[in-house]
């Protein structure tokens, strides 16, 4: 099974080797009404999700299932546009098998970006939350991309998560958004598993564990980058107020608010690589 997996990210690295020689430092993951960010990319190269093997089929509306290698900002990156999810079926092992092929390829640092829930009535929607730290429910349930037999070339049996979220570069990000006059929240992202939105009482539950967001995925990815030794900055789009007693949620609003932000989202994000 060790075998199977290291063999499965060195097939997945070849055929990217064979349509790509680019040495990605900063991989970065964009989430729903965000994988625009990627039109801006020089000496781009685009390989569909369905070319790469490993990778199952993207099936959310908004994500556009590419990987792109190219420079952004001086920055020689991976840029996933669209994510895996949990809720669409996947294990665990499956949703995050990219964060393993992208640190093949060289990554040693992930940006990951999600579209959110905020849970402050004084919040708008189009803010960006600095992700401070995260709480996996499903994780702390037993959906853990690291369960099961652990391959020592890839990263430690317990790997430590205090701390996940990088300190140096969460301070790049404050400088980057006081430097552009951008409004950066800051706060705990928590990530349920959906697909259906949040109950009153369930997000009561959400603040009363101290979340200042809420969504469905980031946190597999971040553990699983964490647990090879990557850098990890995690930038979330308030895309909706998840209020007990506000306006249902829907995924129309997500996109909308991603189609909006997109202007600041890039600014933001464009800064903090041309700073690293």
């Amino acid at each position: 099974m060790l075998d199977d997996l290291t063999l499965q990210i060195a097939h997945a690295q070849s055929a990217i080797a064979a349509r790509s020689s680019s040495r990605p430092r900063v991989a970065l993951i964009l989430g729903s009404g965000l994988s625009s960010l990627a039109d801006a990319l020089d000496d781009v190269v685009v390989v569909p999700y369905a070319e790469v093997p490993g990778f199952p089929p993207s099936t959310v509306v908004g994500h556009r299932g590419e990987l792109a290698l190219g420079v952004l900002e001086g920055q020689p990156v991976a840029v996933m546009r669209g994510r895996f999810h949990f809720y669409e079926g996947y294990s665990m092992q499956q949703i995050t098998f990219p964060v393993r092929l992208l640190h093949a390829l060289g990554c040693t640092t992930l940006l990951v970006t999600n579209a959110a829930g905020g849970l402050h009535r004084n919040w708008r929607v189009g803010d960006l939350m600095l992700v401070a730290d995260h709480i996996f429910l499903p994780g702390m349930a037993g959906h853990h991309p690291l369960r099961g037999p652990n391959d020592e070339r890839l990263g430690p049996r317990f790997p430590a998560m205090v701390g996940a979220y990088d300190a140096q570069l969460m301070a790049l990000a404050r400088t980057t958004a006081a430097t552009l006059n951008i409004t950066l929240r800051e706060g705990v992202y928590l990530m349920l598993s959906g697909p259906a939105f949040e109950t009153s009482a369930e997000l009561h539950m959400c603040r009363a564990l101290g979340a200042d967001a809420v969504g469905m995925s980031t946190a597999p990815e971040v553990v699983v980058a964490r647990h090879m030794g990557m850098r990890c900055l995690g930038i979330s789009l308030i895309t909706n107020l998840a209020l007990p007693d506000g306006p249902p949620a829907n995924h129309e609003e997500v996109l909308a608010a991603g189609e909006a932000a997109k202007p600041t989202f890039a600014a933001l994000i464009q800064g903090i690589l041309a700073r690293m």
